[in-house]
């Protein structure tokens, strides 16, 4: 069976789902609104409120394989974030944040030292001209629920944008990185050959 493969530029305030299930008054936009491919679904997930890259499969077996902590593939993210963080802040996102009833697992974390290429969002954040913000790129090696806000509110650093621009797949020299390469925020294409070797070894 050949399973299809679609890495998507998810927007800003787009649900990462096909349906709007809650209970809004107002319509919001689902993946339904860029990608008209049947029985395709998300590996994990991104908040309405985060952009980014999102790997679509009908191959269940992967999904599982890639969404699941215990795997640990990679997952990288530029992260805006409030003020500008100090050294122990940093190192403190580095060896593990305690969060309600868990501790992170160690991250690899660089601060930016110029804002990185990204389109701009829409709508903008909310700028405070009182108030610097730095931007972070961020590893982890799990996803649970709003991970990456939740780490930075505990160090002090609220985030203020949140773009997932890479997701590791495979390990050791047979290891890949999905990216973004190529697309802007509401496209999307399948993987190349490549990277579909690489998939298709995983299960």
């Amino acid at each position: 069976m050949s399973y299809r493969y679609i890495v998507f530029y998810k927007p800003y305030n787009v649900l990462c789902q096909f349906t709007d299930e809650g209970n809004s008054t107002t319509s919001r936009q689902t993946l339904k609104d860029y990608i008209n491919i049947p029985n395709v679904y998300p590996v994990g997930r991104l908040d309405l409120d985060s952009e980014g890259l999102l790997l679509l499969t009908d191959d269940g077996q992967l999904q599982h394989r890639l969404a699941h902590r215990k795997f640990a593939h990679p997952r990288t993210y530029w992260v805006q974030v409030e003020n500008i963080p100090d050294e122990p802040a940093l190192n403190r996102l580095r060896e593990g944040v305690k969060i309600k009833d868990y501790q992170t697992r160690k991250a690899w974390v660089k601060v930016f030292p110029t804002e990185p290429p990204l389109p701009p969002r829409n709508p903008p954040i909310r700028y405070r001209k009182n108030i610097p913000t730095c931007w972070l790129e961020i590893t982890l090696t799990e996803g649970r629920n709003r991970q990456v806000r939740r780490m930075t509110a505990a160090v002090g650093y609220p985030t203020l944008r949140l773009v997932r621009v890479a997701m590791g797949i495979g390990k050791g020299k047979n290891g890949f990185q999905l990216d973004l390469k190529g697309l802007e925020p509401g496209q999307w294409r399948d993987v190349t050959d490549i990277e579909r070797k690489v998939l298709e070894q995983l299960n």
